[in-house]
């Protein structure tokens, strides 16, 4: 059995809580936050705090906090003794430097306010400073998720610039498409069906393979028949931003 101490309580905090109270392997001891009123979502189940001093003692403490309270927490439980992760994309393994068993448990995955989400098909991004730790992080991993994979943390950095182009750009583009059919009296669900596909084909084709469009083709008229159409200036900026990066991929002239 492993035990663990989450400390955290927003979306990450939450969906590892769900998750981890699901397995028949791993006991969440306690759930360790700021404020009183946050601890809802553990509707009673495991022992709560708000004093960092009263960590339970533990083999696995997640940190599922912002970036930015990491160091600081980090050295708030230097007395703690046992692995201290965080889940963070962009902090490297050094912000926690403190302490003797660092490591890293990172869902690459985006987490949402209110919803909770399978860990089954979110890859999980590990990293310890000896073998043994490696090893128990793995087992930790393996009972959420269907892939568990040992990266250094140059290279979670850098997956998760990728997953911000794939993500919170991708999302920001929906953002603008939303804005136009509202400023045209369209429903935005109009898409959904051609968002959803354009995902579903990544199943099977590589993002090149499947670029489609106007860019793509070159086509011409197309693009600047779309660039009169378009009146805000910072949309019109985008899609000719986006159209000649595209045209360039795809080795096209303008």
């Amino acid at each position: 059995m492993i035990s663990v101490v989450i400390v955290g309580t927003g979306n990450v905090a939450q969906n590892l809580f769900y998750a981890l109270d699901k397995t028949s392997n791993v006991e969440v001891k306690q759930i360790v936050g700021r404020n009183e009123n946050h601890f809802s979502f553990t509707k009673g189940k495991v022992p709560t705090t708000t004093d960092y001093t009263k960590i339970d003692n533990a083999d696995i403490y997640i940190l599922a906090i912002t970036d930015d309270s990491i160091g600081i927490v980090a050295q708030k439980i230097k007395h703690i003794k046992g692995i201290i992760v965080h889940t963070s994309g962009a902090t490297s393994i050094t912000a926690l430097s403190g302490h003797k068993q660092p490591g890293i448990f990172y869902p690459l995955q985006t987490f949402t306010k209110g919803k909770i989400i399978s860990f089954a098909e979110i890859p999980i991004c590990i990293e310890a400073k000896t073998s043994v730790d490696l090893k128990l992080l793995r087992e930790l991993g393996n009972t959420l998720s269907n892939t568990v994979i040992a990266i250094d943390s140059d290279q979670r950095k850098k997956i998760h610039v990728a997953a911000v182009f794939v993500n919170n750009f991708t999302n920001y583009m929906y953002t603008i498409g939303k804005e136009i059919c509202e400023e045209n009296n369209l429903d935005f669900k109009l898409l959904h069906p051609l968002i959803k596909e354009t995902a579903a084909k990544l199943e099977d084709l590589t993002p090149i393979e499947a670029q489609t469009g106007p860019a793509k083709r070159n086509d011409q008229k197309t693009l600047h028949n779309h660039l009169n159409l378009i009146k805000n200036n910072h949309q019109r900026e985008l899609y000719t931003l986006l159209s000649n990066a595209i045209k360039e991929k795809h080795g096209k002239e303008l």
